[in-house]
């Protein structure tokens, strides 16, 4: 992986991990492509290492933890601020992920949760200060996500 390549191991492991990282083992994953769990424990710090696994992430359902409010929220960036903006608002308290987009006049999507109106105006708010214009407040009512279908393999 020295070229940044991954093989058809590494693919099953990042697929496996996509889907269940919490419940699925190295043991597990190394029986279903025929290696040794150590191999597999190898293989993904090396793809930690090499960047393409970067993090292991909860799933939570805020609305089960008192925040009803799920909220994706739409910004105007300038290009050459866009970035630095779109970093700068993962400090509001609330936000919970930020994406650049790449084309477009609403390039920044903020996602942002609160237990009340008040705590989505003042995310609002304390967006527009930093230089974020809001476009657009969509209330989200499910997410849903799967494992990219490219890093599925049948046999290694």
């Amino acid at each position: 992986m020295s070229d940044g390549s991954i093989d058809d191991l590494d693919r099953r492991i990042v697929h496996s991990l996509q889907q269940d990282a919490r419940n699925t083992s190295a043991s597990e994953i190394a029986k279903q492509a025929g290696v040794s769990a150590s191999t597999v424990r190898n293989r993904i710090h090396n793809l930690e290492q090499a960047g393409v696994l970067t993090g292991y992430r909860p799933e939570v359902n805020y609305e089960a933890a008192s925040y009803q409010l799920h909220t994706l929220i739409v910004c105007t960036a300038s290009i050459p601020d866009r970035e630095a903006l779109a970093q700068q608002a993962l400090d509001v308290p609330g936000v919970v992920a930020v994406r650049e987009i790449m084309t477009g006049t609403e390039n920044v999507h903020v996602e942002a949760v609160g237990s009340d109106g008040d705590d989505l105006s003042r995310i609002g708010r304390d967006l527009d200060e930093i230089g974020l214009e809001v476009v657009d407040e969509d209330l989200i009512r499910n997410e849903y996500e799967c494992a990219f279908h490219g890093f599925s393999v049948e046999d290694v």
